[in-house]
């Protein structure tokens, strides 16, 4: 059975795990090129040690394991390949089975208990390991990130007076340090988890305090009025958010840690709560993206507002504006670069700044406009005031008319009575 390989699904990723040659034919007859090696240990964190993982061996021809992040283009093979999806773990599995030798030949889906992972517990231990390498990932994206935006984020923290502040630099540091002899070990004892059990609680109260340096930034740009005022504020937001937002990516990155720890230490310790576990750890996550979506979508909100107000009063401020709108757009564009990496949806774009040449034309085609349409007005009263002067001189000129017939009539009676 060495060309049948394992596919499991979750929110977050698509593992594909099978002999090397076959994992490998199968991802690129997919155009999966993008996926990251689950390492050497992957078999032992999923089976454990000894007589099972010599079982799954002699079932099912499995050294090689793969995860690719979820896309649009990777979800289709969930459907695709018809995987079963379990209503207790939310996973979706199958064997799909390949074609020797032939590069696009993997279309026939296995049915039957073939698949090494029908066992409950390597299920569950399969569910542990997607769960931390896609918050593995996540990390590396958010350490990218902040080298991208070269935001300091140890430097911020050292900036603020409060200590909870500056304890952050300290837990980060254990937290690294802890990771580190985890992958050197492949597991979490009691001593390591005891470092960094108490690490939520100061990354937590960080994470409040960035959040609502981002809530009184957005309070103060809703407190201005006057485009002068507003262009101003804007301007000196942008660097303070980008390094507010880097705390927040720093927080999120060093939870993630956390419970990639604590999953490891759970499976240590209690191996049946395991699968309960995770998916409590899921939701928390999830819970804490909301949270943070809360305040970044109000600054998105106010630049919009800002966006909009700037481009009304272009015509009064030409500089300003401009100004205030480009200001915008920088905050807003580093506001959705934050969402990108942390898997959080947005959906606003930035405004372009409106030039001061298409609102005075906008304004002059809507004086001609105007203007025209006074000129038919006037012309349609005054040929409406014509038509009744014509009318009234036409009455009295029938009436003088009239009253002259009339008095020649007269006339002409009394001469030839006399």
């Amino acid at each position: 059975m060495d060309n049948e390989i394992q596919l499991i699904s979750d929110d977050d990723g698509l593992m594909v795990i099978g002999n090397a040659a076959e994992v490998d034919r199968f991802l690129i007859s997919e155009g999966l090129s993008s996926s990251k090696d689950l390492g050497p240990r992957w078999l032992k964190s999923v089976f454990g040690a000894g007589a099972a993982v010599a079982q799954a061996g002699s079932e099912f021809a499995a050294d090689s394991g793969r995860w690719v992040k979820l896309t649009p283009k990777s979800a289709q093979l969930v459907k695709k390949y018809g995987l079963r999806e379990s209503s207790k773990t939310g996973f979706s599995t199958g064997v799909v089975k390949g074609q020797k030798g032939q590069i696009r030949g993997f279309v026939e889906f296995v049915k039957g208990p073939r698949s090494f992972l029908t066992n409950p517990a390597a299920l569950a231990n399969a569910a542990k390991l997607m769960s931390q390498v896609a918050m593995q990932q996540s990390m590396d994206e958010i350490t990218d990130y902040l080298a991208t935006i070269d935001a300091k984020v140890d430097d911020v923290l050292r900036a603020q007076k409060d200590t909870v502040l500056s304890r952050m630099i300290g837990v980060g540091i254990v937290i690294d340090e802890t990771m580190t002899i985890r992958e050197a070990r492949g597991r979490v004892d009691e001593t390591m988890w005891s470092k960094v059990q108490d690490a939520p609680t100061a990354i937590a109260e960080t994470q409040v305090y960035a959040l609502r340096q981002l809530d009184a930034i957005a309070e103060k740009m809703e407190r201005q009025s006057k485009i002068g005022d507003l262009a101003a504020t804007v301007r000196e937001a942008e660097s303070p958010v980008r390094e507010w937002l880097a705390v927040l990516a720093r927080c999120f990155q060093l939870q993630d840690a956390v419970a990639v720890l604590e999953l490891d230490r759970v499976l240590d310790a209690s191996p049946e709560e395991l699968d309960g576990h995770r998916l409590g750890l899921k939701a928390a996550r999830q819970d804490r993206k909301q949270l943070i979506s809360r305040s970044t979508e109000r600054l998105l909100g106010r630049m919009n507002a800002v966006a909009g107000t700037a481009n009304a009063k272009v015509l009064l401020h030409p500089a300003k504006s401009p100004a205030a709108v480009q200001s915008s757009n920088q905050v807003a564009v580093g506001v959705h670069d934050f969402h990108e990496r942390l898997g959080i949806e947005s959906g606003r774009r930035s405004s372009e700044a409106r030039r001061w040449v298409d609102a005075a034309a906008e304004v002059r085609d809507k004086a001609l406009e105007t203007g025209a349409k006074g000129v038919d007005a006037a012309r349609s009263r005054g040929k409406v005031t014509l038509d009744r002067a014509n009318s009234v001189r036409g009455k009295l000129s029938s009436g003088i008319a009239e009253r002259a017939r009339r008095l020649r009539g007269d006339g002409e009676g009394h001469d030839e009575e006399g």
